[in-house]
This record gives structure tokens, C-alpha cells and sequence, in this order.
């Protein structure tokens, strides 16, 4: 039975009591099939709570396979909180660890001590947000034929993932030859990896106007010893963060996915016959962007006489039904507009203000609009200008619902977003 349990912790060290559930688990006859990024969230706290109480939450959502009971996975949850020394009856302090269980494939459940469906499943981002992240498309049983991406569009304040650019190049627009090497790029993982980040996308050939194609092989030199150390740091560890190979050709997607990458950040839109093929065997999430042109052909743009929102929409409508014929399983595809890649500067700012419309596609959408040209007409060229609009057009984004924020300076990005959030929530929370 696919099975679908919640994970939560603000007591301790909040990683690794997630990953010691997550082991605890796996000595039962479950199995874990995949595990969502891990997101923050405030707690939720009574009315005259005490101040210590306000601590944040880390949570998860994990997709099983086992043919226990709801009865019996709740015997489970509570023995392995207990393991993690939950206080009994503790249900509004501090805690170590929740475990709850969100689904029970397409059953219901009601009795005295258990509902399935999870009642918050619904309300609660903080609970959608990693389930978004597994299944998005999946329809819960009783609710009103809606599924998990639809829910969490009926809601206020979500909760984005932040994908973080290493970008392996010498030519890249804002970075380039900043990070050729991991001894250059772990200070960097290291930073974001503190900040929480929840996805780290590595590329190795720039798409810049004017940048030259690689010679075969040359891609794979640069981000493969990159991937292998990420892939290394979350070893045996506290559940880390999705790593993304950020790369439109077929052979560095089949090596990364060979060696274990959760994503493929595919910028020529998922469109070639052997990306669709790599597609259609594997398992991971494929990001699939819109673009005129790669490299960027700032010559090539969109028509000026129609709109832009409406021109890539007919891009996705028209990629969907290619990706559907194909057998691609749409859960695991995630749309991204193309912030620059043939749009104007004003094309893009249409763009980035009807992003988060694309998701009634039933489609996750990514966003990459960190540093770029559209910024320049009211920014120039300076980098830290540039990061610091970066920033205000990540809060934007993040209201309008966009499942993943693509950034350069995560620390920045995440720092603002937290206290903009906690500000926007401080009356539901605090």
C-alpha cells in the first residue's frame, strides 16, 4: 500500500532527529521510496503559549510501500517518537519528533485516535509543500476531486523551495571562473547548505549571449567531480538537499543520473527525442524551460505584437500533450518560463508578474531570474545591485505562489524571505 507520513521536529538537532526516523522506519516492513526536501516552518502555538515554545519546525513528507495498517503504523510512530525521547502527551511544547500519517493510498480512515486523510493535509503548507514536492498531481481521498498541487494554490503564504546556482564555468554572466573546483565551490555549498537550502543546481556551460558550446566530454569534466561531493555530503547523513544537474545535453544527464541526482534541469525545454527517453526511464524530477535560442540569441525574442504570457502558455499547452503521448509522468515535471531566453526586458517582467498562473497547468513552477538582463535598465551591470533586486523580486514570486526560487545568493534570499514570512504569518503563529 502506498503509505505517505509527515515528519516533524523543533526540539534538539532537528536533521538528525529526522534522519534517525527515518532509519527507525526502515527496520519495520516499510519501505521508503522517496523523501521530500526538508522545509521550515513556525510553530503553531496556542493562545498564551510560553516564549520557548516558539521555536520552528523542520518537516518532510515520505511516499512508502507497506502493508501494515494505519493502526499498526500508528504503533510505529508513537514507539519510534518515543525513542526519540517525545515527552508523553506533549502536543503543543517543543518535541523532538511528530510522525504522522498524511494517506493511506486512496482509503479513508476515522476512528477515535486516527483520520485519514491527515486533516491539515489541506490547510497546512507546511505539510503540502513536501508533498508537493513528491506528488503533486496526486488527488486525496473525500476531498472535492482536487489534487495536493490545487490545494496548496487555495492558500495563503506558501512555502517556496529554494534551489541554489553552482555554476562550474569560466564564462558564466555574474560568476564565471569564481567556481572552477571544489575547494572554490564547498565555502559556497557550505553557505547554503546553513540557510536551508533545499536544492543545489549544477551547471558547467554558460548559456550567456555569446558563449561557446562545449566540446563533448568538456561539461562532465567540470560538474562530475562536483556532483560526486555533493552526493558525498549527504552520505548516511541528516536528510540534505536534492542536487540538480543543470545541463540540456543527453550524455551529462545520463552520467548524473547514473551517479544519483535527484533533478535535471533540462533549459531546452525538455524537447529533444533522448531527453524525453531519459525522461521516460528514470524517476527524477525533469525541469523543462522555455527558451528561443542557446545559447541566448538576444536577437531572438518573442513577437512584440502578442503577449508573452500567452505565448509560452502555448508553449507548455502544446509541450504537455508531446510529454503526455510520451509516457513522461507529469508529477515529475517542473515548468520553468525562461526569465531572458528570448523575452525582452519587459517580456520577462510580464513573465515573472503571471508566473505563479502557470501552476493551474497542474505543473510545479521554477523561477530563474537571479542577476539577469532584464534587471539591467534599472540596474546596469553591477552585480550587487543586481543581487539586491534579486532579492525584492523573490518575495514577489514567492506571493504569488511559485513552487521553486532559483537564486545565486541563497543566504540573502532565504534570510529575506523568513523574516518577510514570519512577518506576513506573525498573527496565525505567534
Amino acid at each position: 500500500m502506498r503509505t505517505y507520513l509527515g515528519l516533524g521536529s523543533n526540539l534538539g538537532d532537528r536533521r538528525a532527529n529526522l534522519a534517525r526516523a527515518i532509519k527507525f522506519l526502515e527496520q519495520r516492513p516499510l519501505r521508503v521510496e522517496r523523501v521530500s526536501p526538508v522545509v521550515e516552518s513556525p510553530a503553531l502555538l496556542p493562545d498564551g503559549a510560553p516564549p520557548e515554545w516558539n521555536r520552528p519546525y523542520l518537516n518532510l513528507a515520505l511516499a512508502c510501500e507497506t502493508e501494515a495498517s494505519p493502526p499498526t503504523l500508528r504503533e510505529w510512530s508513537k514507539e519510534i517518537e518515543q525513542r526519540l525521547e517525545r515527552a508523553p502527551g506533549a502536543r503543543w511544547a517543543p518535541r523532538p519528533m511528530d510522525i504522522d500519517i498524511l494517506l493511506w493510498g486512496d482509503e479513508q480512515w476515522l476512528d477515535d485516535t486516527l483520520t485519514i486523510p491527515h486533516p491539515g493535509l489541506r490547510e497546512r503548507n507546511f505539510v503540502l509543500t513536501p508533498m508537493v514536492a513528491l506528488e503533486p498531481r496526486l488527488v486525496p481521498p473525500g476531498a472535492d476531486g482536487a489534487n495536493l498541487l490545487e490545494c496548496s494554490r487555495r492558500l495563503a503564504d506558501p512555502i517556496p523551495l529554494w534551489m541554489g546556482i553552482v555554476n562550474v564555468t569560466p564564462d558564466s554572466f555574474s560568476d564565471g571562473g569564481r567556481f572552477t573546483d571544489w575547494p572554490a565551490v564547498e565555502p559556497l555549498v557550505r553557505d547554503m547548505l546553513d540557510a536551508g537550502v533545499h536544492i543545489i543546481d549544477v551547471g558547467g556551460e554558460s548559456t550567456r549571449p555569446g558563449a561557446q558550446p562545449l566540446r563533448h566530454g568538456e561539461e562532465w569534466a567540470r560538474v562530475g567531480p562536483i556532483l560526486e561531493h555533493l552526493l558525498e555530503l549527504r552520505t548516511g547523513g541528516a536528510p540534505g538537499p536534492y542536487v540538480s544537474i543543470d545541463t540540456y545535453h543527453a550524455d551529462t544527464a545520463r552520467r548524473a543520473l547514473d551517479l544519483g541526482v535527484d533533478m535535471v534541469n533540462d533549459v531546452s525545454g525538455l524537447a529533444s527525442p533522448a531527453m524525453i527517453d531519459l525522461a521516460a526511464q528514470s524517476s527524477v524530477d525533469w525541469v523543462a524551460m522555455h527558451q528561443l535560442s542557446l545559447p541566448v540569441d538576444p536577437r531572438r525574442t518573442l513577437p512584440a505584437d502578442r503577449d508573452p504570457f500567452t505565448a509560452v502558455e502555448q508553449w507548455l499547452l502544446e509541450s504537455l500533450e508531446r510529454w503526455d503521448k510520451a509516457g513522461l509522468d507529469l508529477n515529475r515535471i517542473i515548468f520553468d518560463p525562461g526569465i531572458g531566453f528570448g523575452k525582452t526586458a519587459h517580456q520577462s517582467w510580464e513573465l515573472l508578474s503571471r508566473a505563479g498562473e502557470f501552476r493551474r497547468h497542474g505543473l510545479r513552477v521554477l523561477v530563474g531570474h537571479s542577476r539577469k538582463s532584464y534587471l539591467r535598465p534599472y540596474f546596469g551591470n553591477d552585480m550587487q545591485s543586481r543581487e539586491r533586486a534579486t532579492v525584492g523580486v523573490s518575495l514577489d514570486l514567492c506571493a504569488r505562489g511559485v513552487d521553486i526560487v532559483r537564486v545565486h545568493d541563497v543566504p540573502l534570499n532565504m534570510g529575506a524571505w523568513r523574516g518577510w514570512s514570519l512577518a506576513r504569518g506573525a498573527r496565525q503563529h505567534f
